[in-house]
């Protein structure tokens, strides 16, 4: 057993260390995400369409998805896009039996990507470190052990003292705050492997004018909320700080998909009597474009897009 350590270390070890959690767990056999479902996979497909006129339709579109689960999102795109799209998924653990041939399964994030690159709730799963003001009005960081229990640290260092002056001012005692130099290190990492077209990341988040003065430091395990314990035996996230990344475009998710035609509208009534196979159908593609949109759930993720020509 480790003994105390700051959670960035303990969550990069319960979480993708031997053993962790992502390396041997299915996402879906504990939460739910957007990428899950093909009326996202239809958004995901129009926006592709977009990149894809933007750099000239050439020969080989790649879609990669990192943090790709069980490949559900381009399982659902292999249905949707051309021969042309070249679908690659990055995950740590094996490759799941009976994903379509196309779709090229990797560990590392590939280089000189020329299409669209995709990341859906995987910055909130970058492991980073609390901060906690301590009674005397002092920053430190709060550590961790295996049980899960906690305890206040040294101070933290000046590079995250100008980050949270910079992007979240912690001032009374008690206030705690999720350090976003990693989540930011890893949007540039995502970005930097497109050479031209678009890096999309999909993820829970708040704003300047949001921050939650107790942080978002949070666990699930088998689909329901539990203490975050860094065992490697439940999934450990916090939200991000969406507005440190930089991008080109910052959106909810209800605003991007709502521009990429989404609609909620149910069928009407008789179209059961005309049509009750296409009714189902609409009606459930209607209902999971309202809970993808729902501004109290999916639909309050923040979309941060950024482009390269």
């Amino acid at each position: 057993m480790p003994g105390f350590e700051r959670w960035r270390r303990a969550m990069t070890r319960s979480l993708y260390g031997p053993g962790g959690f992502y390396r041997r767990e299915v996402p879906a056999h504990h939460f739910s995400t957007s990428a899950q479902t093909s009326t996202f996979a239809d958004a995901i497909a129009r926006l592709a369409g977009e990149v894809d006129e933007a750099l000239g339709s050439p020969e080989i579109f790649d879609v990669v998805d990192v943090g790709a689960g069980d490949g559900e999102l381009l399982t659902h795109l292999a249905g949707l896009l051309d021969e042309r799209a070249r679908l690659v998924a990055v995950e740590l653990r094996p490759r799941p039996a009976g994903l379509p041939e196309r779709i090229e399964w990797r560990a590392e994030i590939p280089s000189g990507v020329r299409g669209l690159l995709v990341a859906c709730e995987l910055l909130d799963n970058v492991p980073c470190d609390v901060a906690v003001v301590d009674p005397e009005g002092r920053v430190r960081y709060e550590e961790a052990d295996e049980l899960g229990e906690t305890r206040l640290g040294e101070e933290i260092d000046d590079a995250d003292a100008k980050w949270l002056a910079e992007w979240w001012p912690l001032r009374e005692p008690g206030r705690r705050a999720e350090l976003g130099a990693p989540r930011e290190a890893m949007w540039r990492r995502l970005n930097d492997a497109v050479t031209a077209g678009s890096a999309l990341a999909i993820d829970y988040g708040h704003t300047g004018e949001t921050r939650p003065p107790a942080g978002t430091l949070a666990a699930f395990r088998d689909g329901r909320p539990v203490r975050p314990v860094p065992d490697g035996n439940c999934d450990i996230t916090a939200h991000v700080a969406v507005d440190a990344l930089g991008c080109d475009q910052l959106q909810t998710q209800r605003k991007a998909l709502r521009a990429l035609g989404l609609k909620t509208e149910r069928p009407p009534l008789s179209q059961a009597y005309r049509d009750p196979t296409g009714y189902a159908m609409a009606l459930a593609k209607a209902t999971a474009a309202t809970r993808l949109t729902d501004p109290g759930g999916l639909g309050a993720h923040w979309w941060m897009l950024s482009s390269r020509p």
